[in-house]
């Protein structure tokens, strides 16, 4: 077994260099002695200013078990496991099949077993209405709530009643780095998923955050408390169709994918050339849809809409995906 002897101060800058050139060998745990890191490398390679040698003693990771090594179940039904699941703090949330969905609890059980840390299973059979209701199921554990920390932000939510997406972390991300002074509207703000990133990491001047959901909006309001952001964040308990201000903001964000029927009021709340980040399900067939309407939307207020950036975040179903457009609105 070869291995790289690295002083230690050095050990991560070069077991980088050594990944980014496809020559670190993951199978193996980097071995320290000493003053002295040994890396783990596929093969002896001259590479000026490194130290080659032959491990004496190298130590190996263990296989990682799959959901399927866990299961007494017949193969034949093993194919139809999930190849992912979400983890939200301690609570696992999973879709099955319904050829395996018999076997709910010992699937539960398993999960745990792959996730010492975690405490419950929630079987997850989607979203429901206005409210954005999950319907899920307890198959493991008994406490769904939980604690997500994610970009730096502290997210309190049961999640046996309110849904949170993991899939469009690049896109809360991206905007957890816009709004800098301004003034912004959160429409369909949920328990905080863009609010708090903005307002923790690029602090604008104020956040008006709108949520219909009572049940929501009380965790919203926890999550202001928890990240410390209650003097720039205003919550906002109401339909967004009353409730959102007019004239004032720079950035709108409409995060609800099925949110056309109130472009109007986002853009009202737009002042000239402030900026609308609108999000739709679009089928692939129709994919120009969200630009056309937030175009037509513009136009019936006597405003004009530049499109900035049409983005997909992730696929939603079937031949739909989840789209963002970035427009300015004049």
């Amino acid at each position: 077994m070869k291995a790289v002897l690295a002083n230690r101060k050095d050990a991560e800058d070069i077991r980088q260099k050594l990944l980014s050139g496809g020559l670190f060998d993951r199978k193996r745990k980097l071995v320290e002695k000493g003053d002295y890191v040994e890396i783990p490398v596929k093969d002896f390679l001259p590479v000026e200013n490194l130290t080659f040698i032959e491990q004496e003693q190298p130590e190996f990771y263990s296989p990682k078990k799959t959901l399927a090594d866990c299961l007494d179940i017949p193969d034949s039904k093993k194919k139809h496991l999930p190849a992912g699941w979400q983890v939200l703090g301690y609570i696992i949330i999973v879709s099955l099949h319904e050829t395996v969905e018999i076997h709910k609890a010992n699937i539960g059980k398993a999960l745990l077993s792959l996730y010492p840390r975690c405490k419950t299973v929630l079987l997850d059979r989607g979203i429901n209405g206005r409210m954005r209701q999950p319907a899920r199921e307890i198959i493991a554990g008994k406490d769904t709530l939980t604690i997500h920390r994610e970009n730096g932000c502290i997210f309190k939510l049961d999640t046996m009643q309110i849904m949170y997406s993991q899939g469009n972390l690049a896109e809360k991300k991206r905007m957890s780095r816009l709004g800098k002074g301004e003034i912004v509207v959160d429409m369909f703000a949920g328990i905080g998923y863009f609010t708090i990133p903005i307002a923790l990491h690029s602090k604008p001047e104020k956040i008006y955050s709108i949520e219909i959901n009572p049940v929501a909006f009380g965790y919203l309001k926890e999550n202001i408390k928890l990240n410390k952001v209650e003097d720039i964040v205003e919550p906002i308990l109401g339909d967004c169709s009353v409730a959102t201000p007019e004239g004032l903001a720079d950035r709108v964000i409409m995060g609800y994918l099925d949110a056309q029927e109130y472009l109007g009021k986002g853009i009202k709340a737009l002042l000239p050339g402030g900026i609308l980040h609108y999000h739709e399900a679009v089928p692939e067939a129709i994919k120009s849809r969200p630009v056309e309407r937030i175009v037509e939307a513009a136009l019936k207020l006597g405003r004009k809409a530049e499109i900035m950036k049409v983005r997909k975040i992730k696929k939603y179903s079937p031949g739909v995906w989840h789209m963002v457009v970035d427009a300015r609105i004049g």
